[in-house]
């Protein structure tokens, strides 16, 4: 199986402008597009068409870096080609000479926006050079916000449009306030977005206590992945049904009108997931909805076993989460999402050690390495009520999917798309 929930963000490249849109990815940290004439986005159908390509020969502002940009990420997509700069415009806020990679091969129809650290870009990485400025950290180097940091939310599943913030904070699309915590090193280097996890509950049933989980806060990631033990208490409340071919989880849909919720602590924020964020509504190629063997109606379930990889909260966990990235101060701060706010209320992301407002500091705040766990138990699950457990797998295979769509927002104010 194949699932993904996308969320974009419009902007143009080039002189004159070629407008695309661009898959919001906290997990890496590079900007990349298609190019019309990659043999992917030549094939019959014009895959590449909803998302856009960019042509350098059509731009007169374009300019060569460099050959050696080649992005590969976990789920085996990836792209090649060049490095450049040219002329990038997000909302009303240009950038004169973004550099960006241009995938003349590549093995998805949809380009990418990295936000993460520029640590963690492919030339660094890979070809072994200097970082160079992608798009937040542009955006400090041109005085359009104080700080290399940016504000996340997803909203709901059901919502059209998200928002990012750069160089703000919208504190009409959370509760309570922001709680601080500290990003947790990779080889003694900031890299990724690891935060930690310290305890797992579901309704009144303790999931995990006592924990040192080091988990990645990754926008690109449709799912969300947990310690095998973790995931296997929460199937066992849930009545979850494992398959191991497609390596997800199917829960009868009934279950997203469960009052429960899937409780996250990080030392003392909790963040809390609604059954109806983690049943996701799934069909065939051909459109016929999913069921049991038995007849019920199956859903898709927003919690994976990680395996031996990296715990990663995903798009399932990061739409309950309004999540502030100030990687300057290598910080993540949290609060519980307002879904669907009516309001806004922007306020600027300073400079310093306190630069993100409404926000404290977590006192004594649990700390881990990325693949450790460490500490605690798990187990102790009790019955949610959902009725009997269906039996067997679902008996077809849901496609791709794009669910949400992510309006762009920059440099501290929106700017409408």
């Amino acid at each position: 199986m194949r699932f993904e929930t996308l969320y974009f963000a419009n902007g143009t490249l080039g002189t004159p402008a070629q407008s695309l849109r661009l898959h919001i990815d906290t997990g890496s940290s590079d900007l990349w597009v298609n190019t019309p004439s990659s043999a992917l986005c030549s094939e019959n159908g014009s895959p590449c068409k909803s998302a856009g390509t960019y042509s350098a020969n059509s731009s007169s502002t374009y300019a060569y870096v460099a050959s050696d940009f080649n992005i590969s990420y976990v789920d085996g997509s990836g792209a090649s080609g060049d490095y450049v700069t040219d002329t990038f415009t997000i909302g009303s806020t240009t950038l004169a000479k973004l550099q960006f990679g241009i995938g003349y091969t590549s093995s998805s129809s949809e380009g990418i926006l990295g936000v993460g650290y520029e640590i963690n870009e492919v030339q660094v990485g890979r070809a072994g050079k200097s970082a160079y400025n992608n798009l937040p950290a542009q955006m400090v180097a041109d005085k359009l916000i104080n700080s290399n940091a940016y504000s996340l939310w997803l909203n709901d599943l059901d919502a059209s449009t998200g928002s990012i913030l750069f160089g703000g904070v919208d504190t009409a699309q959370y509760h309570g306030q922001l709680e601080t915590l500290p990003i947790q090193k990779e080889s003694g280097y900031y890299a990724e977005f690891l935060i930690t996890l310290t305890e797992v509950t579901l309704g009144n049933s303790v999931i995990a206590k006592n924990q040192a989980l080091a988990v990645l806060l990754d926008s690109g990631s449709s799912l969300t992945y947990l310690p095998d033990s973790m995931t296997e208490a929460i199937y066992e409340v849930v009545g979850a049904q494992y398959d191991s071919s497609e390596g997800a989880a199917y829960v009868p849909c009934s279950l997203a009108s469960n009052s429960s919720t899937l409780n996250f602590t990080f030392t003392s924020p909790t963040i809390s997931v609604d059954m109806n964020e983690l049943v996701i509504p799934v069909t065939s190629s051909s459109g016929r909805p999913l069921q049991f063997t038995d007849g019920t109606s199956a859903c898709l379930f927003g919690i994976a076993p990680a395996g031996d990889s990296t715990s990663v909260l995903g798009d399932t966990f990061l739409r309950s989460a309004y999540v502030v990235y100030d990687l300057d101060n290598n910080e993540i701060s949290l609060a519980q999402t307002n879904f669907n706010a009516t309001s806004t209320s922007v306020v600027e992301i300073t400079t310093g050690t306190t630069a993100v407002p409404d926000a404290t500091l977590v006192a004594n705040a649990a700390s881990a390495t990325a693949g450790s766990q460490s500490g605690g138990t798990v187990g102790g699950t009790v019955s949610l009520g959902t009725g009997s457990k269906s039996s067997g797998a679902a008996t077809q295979t849901p496609p791709p999917m794009l669910l949400g769509g992510m309006a762009a927002l920059g440099a501290g104010i929106y700017y409408a798309m």
